[in-house]
């Protein structure tokens, strides 16, 4: 297995496909990244030359941010919108979407399992 950015990418997939494996590239940004360094984008993961591997590796290392990195900078970012208390700040606080979707119906996602209302336990008789 081709090991990139810290991720094992599967053998038997296309390089385009494998590549979207590690948190950060997508489709779009795979595509880029094979046409930057004249990589076919069919070809399979272990018919990949050892060169081309690195090649990969070096160019993700230095145009993007991956994998931990950007994790961090994602939860840094949603942590600096609460501290303020901005709006989407208070969404993120409060488990309910943040981008405007409606919540009246929907959002069961974010917002968890339906909270049971009037719903008692009958009660056990016990014979004597």
């Amino acid at each position: 297995m081709a090991r990139i950015g810290g991720i094992d990418i599967p053998r038997n997939k296309h390089i385009c496909i494998a590549l979207t494996y590690i948190y950060g590239i997508g489709r779009p940004a795979a595509k880029k990244i094979l046409a930057a360094l004249n990589i076919d984008p069919a070809r399979k993961t272990s018919e990949l030359t050892e060169e081309e591997i690195i090649k990969i590796r070096e160019y993700i290392d230095a145009n993007l941010k991956i994998e931990g990195d950007l994790r961090r900078e994602v939860s840094q970012n949603i942590k600096r919108l609460i501290e303020i208390n901005s709006y989407r700040g208070i969404r993120h606080k409060r488990n309910l979407p943040v981008r405007g979707q409606r919540t009246h119906t929907n959002a069961r996602t974010r917002k968890g399992r339906r909270p049971s209302v009037g719903i008692k336990k009958k009660a056990t008789v016990s014979a004597k």
